[in-house]
């Protein structure tokens, strides 16, 4: 670096005026000429370096040998020496013509010490510190990352922790840099106050806040710990309450923390201005966009002039807007609510100004925390590339759709500002989640016993998206091996195809006296139809054999009945409409499905419905023909916070065609998860056998389930937090569910004993109502069910508790 670069970098450094110093230097330099002969520097001499070597510590002086003794500038070399950090202590002096600088080294710290830190990870005390190992120690940056371990104490509540750094020499100038903490004590919130309320009280107005009072019994959360970054989102909290409630002209004056004599508590009070409630006035909408029309664009303001005023009304109806003004093709737009108080009216008149705001283009789309999931799979769900106009609405639905595919725990989709003003950088962060699963259910019933049901899944095969599940199922009713398989993007086309293959077992005994098995196989496709529909086509070809009880069969005398070849003859010990079903048949089928999915979020909607309608032909070959037809819908509705009501509806039948009845393994059960309340197949048409009740009449007992063609089942859920901090994952429902199953071919209604049995297939209601409890356990989600039976017939079979395990991995 040449000397007039170090007189610049001392500029820099100290403030002061490069004229100053070279009319200095000029006056000594004229001064010299004009008197005796200057004393020149005959050579420099360096004293004190370790590490740094000689040339290096000449290379920051202003003067050099030839050079006059210059006192000015003798002292800007010190203060550059000094401002590299490099020192502890500086001098320079001169010696027989000789400019002698003595140095005194900073030390290079060996290791980073802390000691009495338990609240904290020394891992977050290691990424807030400057001070890093093999870095030069200098008393200003210990003195400032003293100051940086304080305030993370007071972020967690210890407003007394204190921090003394100590340092221990090691050989070569090296040194242990030791931070002694004092932890102190949690500093509590021991009160809330709140100084203006009239409207709501002081306890109404905690609630609303994320800091908490501390009580004993708060062991598990940190709410109740002062931190002012934390008050400061009480403050915004308080806005929006009020302002959600017709405030339109609250204000919060003040919030004041104020620390005890001992430093452990705090007191908090807020100051606040109510002002009075007001109403909406006027709703109109502006725009000087030739494309849109202002009468549509009012329409689609949910908000109505008399209705109380709600700042969240005014946020839903700019992102309509916002959406709506998207989809008419204008991307760069911009709504701004105007409101205009009408104080003595106690209104406030709104006009939405839509209007074109500046034309910005996708420069990039980085893909940020898939440390598992391929960049592809997350980028083909975006629904811009790169050099797309920006649209804020395409951006959420990329958003949906990436959280649709249930990788990730968590999607933000931000912007950034380009390279350009008119370039903008989409960051799409995910937080990976697990996407195989290990499935655990477990159940109790009234009748049956404890059972139990185990498969493997992952929904991320190699991190691409594909969908693999090998399942051994193995419980006293069900063994099954199954495999499935999806590529979501078959051909690197926006579709997916898949196969199946499968062998199940099924023991109906205990509910309908027969058992099943099933093998064979099947191929999907899908395919979307528009933005929010999709028809998938499939194929199955499967061969079914049903079997039931039997037994050898005798004659008068007790003796068995063997047959032309010395085999013994079996005789079945099931209902006629069991046993009439025995055999194998073969099964070829094609069918579809078609959904519409118009919620406003794929994992936890709040709003908005889906629909879908299923339909299988069997009769393509094989032996086996039937018309299958399902239909299924959900409607959301998000009420107060975190209250969610939801309602479901579910129906199907299935008729024979060309002479065919429907056999029974083809017919619809339900029960279990399917209507709570009720075991599996515990409603329907079913064997009822007539039990003399020794009064000269008969009790009806269920034997065998037949199932049924026609079904309806309906359910209303109210979702609800159970008052417990969301950390714990535990969350509560109020369902009701009411239905009817049954319908049988009347060929299923004949019986041989008609004194004794008979076929009970009436579509009567069946009504159930209970609790469910979710917990998202550290081993995987928990569902506990229980259910009431208020509407039933005599002959079905109830189950009021219900469990069930999903582990993930």
């Amino acid at each position: 670096m040449s000397r007039f670069g170090l007189l610049i970098l001392v500029t820099f450094l100290t403030g002061t005026s490069v004229g100053s110093f070279s009319s200095a230097s000029l006056a000594q330099s004229v001064s010299g000429q004009q008197g005796e002969a200057v004393s020149r520097i005959r050579q420099v001499v360096v004293y004190g370096n370790q590490r740094l070597e000689v040339g290096t510590i000449q290379s920051y002086l202003l003067l050099g040998p030839g050079d006059p003794f210059n006192p000015q500038l003798i002292d800007l070399s010190l203060k550059t020496l000094f401002a590299t950090g490099l020192f502890a202590d500086i001098s320079i002096s001169e010696n027989n013509g000789a400019l002698v600088v003595s140095v005194v080294e900073n030390p290079i710290i060996n290791r980073v010490i802390f000691e009495g830190s338990r609240a904290l990870k020394e891992d977050k005390l290691r990424d807030e510190v400057e001070a890093q190992p093999r870095a030069i120690f200098t008393r200003a940056r210990v003195q400032s990352d003293v100051q940086r371990i304080v305030e993370l104490y007071r972020q967690a509540g210890r407003f007394a922790a204190t921090v003394t750094p100590k340092i221990a020499e090691q050989p070569q100038n090296r040194v242990d840099l030791i931070f002694e903490i004092s932890e102190g004590p949690v500093t509590d919130v021991r009160r809330i106050n709140f100084v203006g309320n009239v409207i709501f009280t002081d306890s109404e107005l905690r609630r609303i806040l994320a800091t908490e009072e501390s009580r004993w019994w708060k062991l598990l959360t940190s709410n109740d710990n002062y931190d002012p970054d934390r008050m400061e989102y009480d403050r915004e909290l308080l806005r929006q309450f009020y302002g959600d409630k017709g405030y339109a002209d609250f204000r919060v004056v003040s919030s004041v923390a104020e620390l005890t004599p001992d430093r452990k508590n705090f007191f908090i009070t807020f100051t606040i201005d109510e002002g009075v409630k007001y109403k909406f006035g006027d709703i109109s909408v502006t725009t000087e966009l030739d494309a849109l029309d202002t009468e549509i664009l009012e329409s689609l303001v949910s908000i109505k002039p008399g209705s109380l005023y709600k700042n969240k009304s005014i946020d839903n109806a700019v992102d309509g807007l916002t959406f709506a003004a998207g989809a008419t093709g204008y991307a760069f737009v911009e709504v701004r609510p105007n409101r205009k108080r009408n104080r003595d009216e106690r209104t406030v008149d709104l006009t939405f100004a839509v209007n074109e705001g500046p034309r910005v283009y996708l420069e990039r789309i980085d893909i940020v925390g898939n440390t598992r999931t391929l960049d592809k799979v997350v980028r083909r769900e975006v629904q811009l590339v790169e050099g797309d106009a920006f649209n804020r609405a395409l951006l959420d639905r990329s958003r949906n759709l990436i959280r649709r595919l249930g990788f990730f725990k968590e999607v933000e989709i931000t912007e950034q500002a380009g390279s350009r003003p008119d370039r903008a950088v989409v960051v799409v962060t995910v937080e990976e989640q697990p996407t195989g699963e290990l499935s655990l259910g477990a159940g109790f019933s009234s009748i049956d016993s404890f059972l139990l049901d185990i498969s493997i899944s992952e929904r991320n095969f190699r991190g691409r998206g594909q969908f693999l599940r090998f399942a051994i199922t193995a419980s006293t009713r069900r063994r099954s091996v199954d495999i499935r398989f999806t590529e979501p993007r078959f051909l690197g086309r926006n579709m997916s195809a898949g196969f199946d293959l499968f062998n199940i077992r099924s023991n109906f005994l205990r509910e309908a006296n027969f058992q099943t098995e099933s093998f064979g196989g099947g191929v999907r496709l899908g395919l979307p139809i528009t933005a929010n529909s999709s028809l998938f086509l499939r194929y199955t070809l499967r061969n079914d054999t049903i079997t039931a009880p039997r037994t050898i069969r005798t004659d008068v005398f007790g003796n068995p009945v063997r047959d032309a070849n010395g085999n013994f003859t079996f005789i079945c010990t099931a209902s006629a409409q069991i046993c009439s079903q025995i055999g194998a048949r073969l099964t070829s089928l094609v069918g579809f499905t078609l959904r519409w999915d118009r919620k406003n979020d794929p994992i936890s909607p709040t709003r908005g419905f889906d629909l879908s309608l299923d339909q299988d032909f069997a009769g393509f070959g094989g032996d086996v023909k039937f018309l299958r037809t399902r239909v299924q819908g959900n409607v959301y509705r998000g009420l107060i916070k975190d209250f969610i009501l939801s309602g479901h509806v579910d129906a199907g039948f299935i008729t024979g065609w060309g002479g065919r009845d429907v056999r029974i393994n083809d017919r619809f059960f339900k029960g279990g998860l399917s209507f709570r309340g009720f075991d599996i197949a515990g409603i329907g048409a079913r064997v009822v056998e007539l039990v003399p009740d020794g009064n000269g009449g008969f009790t009806q007992v269920g034997r065998d389930a037949l199932g049924g063609k026609a079904y309806a089942i309906g359910s209303v859920e109210l979702e609800f937090p159970v008052g417990l901090p969301e950390e714990y994952g535990i969350r509560g429902a109020l369902f009701s569910e009411f239905g009817t199953l049954g319908l049988l071919d009347a060929s299923d209604k004949v019986v041989a004993n008609s004194t004794r049995f008979v076929i009970e297939d009436r579509l009567s209601l069946r009504a159930t109502a209970g609790v469910s409890i979710f917990w998202d356990s550290p081993f995987g989600p928990v569902r506990f069910d229980f259910s009431n039976v208020f509407k039933s017939e005599a002959f079905d079979d109830v189950r009021t508790f219900r469990f069930s395990q999903t582990t993930r991995f």
